[in-house]
């Protein structure tokens, strides 16, 4: 099944029926559970069977594309049967099977794995008493500690590669359907200077923000190196632009401007890559498309603004309702929505709780300040709940993918590498590991990527990874 599904001449239908599934789920989510669990058992036994190599690849590629359709799930509720925390359980089911197949390389996932145990028996507060507040705060750093031990043994080429970001921006062209069809007329929307759920599908800003980010990168991603997406050109920037759009209409900031960021990683990584490099890998020329993406961005900020009459523009300049209006000041906690304020109030447990921390989900219960507030930034959680433990586990985080990306030969893949595991990094700091987007980039920022003789063409007509 997965094969069919990344099959470069089948893709433009293959991202019809996922704008359609996306607009279904708007009225009905019987649809896309009959399909998640259609494509799961189906492509099951292709994770049980064949060789080593095959069978993590098919694992790999299964884990991206259920996984993310944990946000449309959560926007067409269709909890429990297809569960809200989706990605921390079958992450977690899928990466541990993988683990149990043998050959795990990544030693030192194992490690960020032990730094999380000793809060799991410590509690400051005395109110964690509900198994879901563990899996809201625990399974995220679980999942990226388990991905980092799967993934980083993991070995596909190219190719396979292509195919799976194709896998990963599948149910993100689903989730911006859902959005788009579900926005009301502009007319109808009342613009103010706060997170805009209605163009957001009703749902979280900060969430769907984050995925259409994801998306327009991906999208970047094969526009500049001509892989097979759409099979046109105009359409392809035309879904470039429609993520970029819808996400800046939802008002949070932190996905486009992640997404943004992880464009100009793979631009800057090209830029430094040496001529004889460029000529070798026929990398395309980075000027030919920095003026086009900076044109398109541009047209869709100046879009937006003029839709929200000038409120997108303020609001990208840190300004709210009471700044705006001159009866409060702005200040570091108003432009990142109180997650300053949060940190601040984390560090302070830290310095209470040093070693140990105060335990998994109770920093909400004791923080003086923004007390009751779930964190939004995943350093200052680690350290507030876990101590100097969650710092080392977050040091290895941040250290762990270098070491993989340093290796991959085509500089291109490698940009892409990087940019992703940075887009990995970059939403803890405003959407802490409560997504499948931590864990998930961050594993494939560290598969090893086999780079296609510069001589071939980059691309076949299957373009799939193994089944």
């Amino acid at each position: 099944m997965i094969r069919w599904l990344t099959r470069s001449d089948l893709r433009f239908r293959w991202l019809v029926w996922h704008s359609a599934l996306g607009l279904v789920s708007i009225f009905t989510p019987f649809l896309l559970v009959p399909w998640f669990y259609f494509v799961f058992f189906l492509a099951m036994p292709s994770i049980l069977q064949g060789s080593f190599q095959q069978r993590q690849a098919n694992l790999a590629a299964l884990a991206t594309y259920l996984v993310s359709f944990e946000l449309l799930a959560r926007m067409a509720r269709t909890s429990p049967i297809i569960p809200y925390e989706l990605s921390k359980y079958l992450m977690f089911v899928l990466l541990v099977l993988g683990i149990l197949q043998g050959g795990a390389r990544g030693r030192l996932g194992w490690w960020m794995l032990l730094f999380l145990i000793p809060s799991l028996f410590v509690d400051v507060s005395g109110q964690v008493d509900n198994y879901q507040l563990f899996v809201f705060n625990l399974m995220g750093p679980v999942n990226t500690a388990l991905a980092v031990v799967f993934f980083s043994k993991c070995r596909i080429g190219q190719v396979q590669f292509e195919g799976l970001l194709f896998l990963l921006l599948c149910p993100l062209v689903s989730v911006l359907s859902f959005a788009y069809f579900k926005t009301p007329d502009y007319d109808e929307i009342v613009f103010n200077l706060r997170a805009n759920f209605s163009a957001a599908g009703g749902f979280g800003s900060n969430q769907v923000s984050t995925v259409l980010g994801l998306g327009m990168f991906l999208v970047f991603a094969f526009w500049i190196n001509r892989w097979p997406l759409t099979g046109y050109r105009l359409a392809d920037v035309a879904l470039l632009f429609g993520f970029g759009f819808q996400g800046l209409l939802t008002f949070s900031r932190g996905g486009i401007i992640g997404g943004l960021l992880a464009v100009l990683v793979v631009l800057f990584v090209l830029w430094r890559t040496s001529p004889w490099q460029r000529r070798r890998f026929r990398l395309p020329v980075v000027g030919r498309y920095l003026i086009p993406a900076v044109l398109l961005a541009a047209g869709a900020f100046i879009g937006v603004n003029r839709i929200t009459g000038g409120m997108l523009g303020l609001r990208y300049q840190g300004e709210t309702a009471g700044t705006a209006g001159g009866y409060r000041e702005k200040s570091l906690s108003v432009v990142t929505s109180n997650r300053s304020e949060i940190f601040i109030g984390d560090l302070a447990l830290w310095a209470q709780n040093p070693l140990f921390g105060g335990g998994v989900g109770a920093s909400r219960f004791i923080r003086e300040r923004v007390n009751g507030v779930i964190a939004h930034v995943e350093l200052s959680r680690l350290l507030a709940e876990h101590g100097l433990l969650g710092l080392l586990y977050f040091i290895l985080l941040v250290v762990v993918p270098w070491s993989t990306i340093r290796r991959v030969r085509a500089p291109m893949i490698r940009g892409i590498q990087l940019a992703l595991f940075f887009l990995a990094l970059y939403t803890t700091f405003h959407a802490a590991m409560r997504t499948y987007v931590t864990p998930l980039l961050t594993g494939i920022s560290m598969m090893a990527v086999v780079a296609a003789k510069p001589k071939e063409k980059p691309h076949s007509s299957s373009g799939t990874p193994p089944t």
